[in-house]
């Protein structure tokens, strides 16, 4: 005599409830998951170096405006701040006046050198500085943003707005820079935080 059939949807139903079936609806699923995060995680790398945003960073430092302005601006001191921990600044050129410019080098601890130039749009003393930064050549010629030696989608020029304010004999700066790839944003933060720390040695 032979056997009952057994209808096809009863016999996926029996599949489906089989240790080897169940095993591959997990394994289907951690797939899906896993397949979820790492679009996710693409489409944050995209985001983070194709967007571009505004950073900000300030520090309170106990020294006088007319201290602090100094060590920021003479080249000499500037030599000594320029770059986050391990950076040295091997050159410094630095004309600050409305439409002077400005030619800075910042060497990597692997021997890479790194260079800024910019123009200065506003400047008042002890007060508040703006002007462009780039990327430039040894000879001070700018790059454009889409050769930046730094990954992101770099504009030509950025924005940078300093401003001081002094209350209690001490002196809060805070930077602005208007432009910047989200990526190197929180590069940024660190750098700068470094970098207050180094200024905070001079005053």
């Amino acid at each position: 005599m032979s056997e009952p059939s057994v209808p096809g949807t009863a016999r996926s139903t029996l599949r489906d409830r089989s240790p080897g079936g169940r095993t591959n609806k997990r394994r289907h699923l951690i797939y899906k998951i896993l397949g979820g995060i790492v679009l996710a995680l693409v489409v944050l790398v995209f985001v983070a170096l194709e967007v571009q945003t505004t950073g900000s960073y300030e520090r309170t430092f106990s020294a006088s405006q007319d201290k602090l302005w100094r060590a920021w601006n003479d080249p000499d001191s500037i030599k000594q701040w320029w770059g986050p921990t391990g950076y040295t600044a091997p050159f410094i050129r630095n004309d600050l006046r409305v439409g002077g410019t400005f030619l800075w080098a910042m060497k990597s601890p692997n021997g890479d050198t790194f260079w800024n130039t910019g123009v200065y749009k506003e400047v008042v003393p002890n007060r508040r500085i703006v002007s462009t930064l780039s990327f430039a050549d040894e000879t001070g010629k700018t790059l454009p943003g889409s050769k930046a030696p730094v990954p992101g989608r770099w504009p030509d020029a950025v924005t940078v707005i300093v401003e001081f304010s002094e209350s209690s004999g001490k002196t809060k700066v805070t930077v602005t820079e208007v432009g910047l790839p989200l990526f190197v944003k929180i590069l940024s933060s660190v750098a700068w935080d470094q970098q207050f720390d180094k200024i905070e040695g001079l005053l």
